[in-house]
C-alpha cells in the first residue's frame, strides 16, 4: 500500500478557549511539510498548550492503528483506498452519526478533521483536542498537505 499519513493533533485547556490564547491556538497549522521518505509512512505532529503549541513530530514506518485511542481504517481494493476515521470513544460530544468512508483514487488526498472534549484528564478540568488526518493514496511531494485537499470531511462540533 503506497500511502502517506499525517496526523496533526493540537490539545489545550480552558486557558486557550478565549482571547489572545485562543488566537494563538487557532493559528496552529493543520498540515506540515512531510519528511523525506518512501511510502508507506506516517508523520505525526503534536502541539500542546503546555509547550506553547510548539510542533513535535515523529515519523513511523507503519500505518496508523485503529485500536489506539483514535485511528483510521484503511483498505485498498480495485485501485481505490478506503479511508474511515475511527473517533476516540473517550471524547465528547458523542458522534452517533458518522460520515461514511471516503474512497481515494491514486494521487488524491483527504483532510478529515474531528475535535473532542475530555473530562478529568487535567486535574479534573476539561481538556480539548483537534485531530486532523491528512492522507494521500500514492507517493507525495513534501509540500502536498500544505495545499487544497481533493476531499475534506469536517466533523468539528461545538465543544462548549
Amino acid at each position: 500500500m503506497e500511502t502517506v499519513v499525517q496526523w496533526v493533533r493540537t490539545s489545550w485547556t480552558k486557558q486557550s478557549r478565549g482571547g489572545l490564547e485562543a488566537a494563538r491556538r487557532n493559528a496552529t497549522p493543520t498540515a506540515f511539510p512531510l519528511p523525506l521518505g518512501s511510502p508507506p509512512f506516517m508523520h505525526e505532529v503534536r502541539m500542546h498548550e503546555a509547550e506553547d503549541f510548539q510542533p513535535r513530530s515523529v515519523t513511523h514506518d507503519s500505518m496508523p492503528n485503529s485500536s489506539t485511542d483514535a485511528g483510521v481504517l484503511l483498505r485498498e481494493a480495485d485501485g481505490l483506498l478506503r479511508v474511515q476515521l475511527v473517533a476516540t470513544p473517550f471524547g465528547m460530544p458523542r458522534r452517533w452519526r458518522r460520515p461514511p468512508a471516503v474512497r481515494l483514487a491514486r494521487g488524491e488526498w483527504l483532510r478529515w478533521q474531528v475535535n473532542y472534549r475530555f473530562t478529568g484528564s487535567h486535574g479534573g478540568e476539561w481538556t480539548y483536542r483537534l485531530d486532523t488526518l491528512n492522507i494521500v493514496h500514492g507517493p507525495a511531494r513534501t509540500d502536498l498537505f500544505l495545499g487544497v485537499p481533493t476531499r475534506h470531511v469536517n466533523e468539528l462540533a461545538s465543544l462548549r
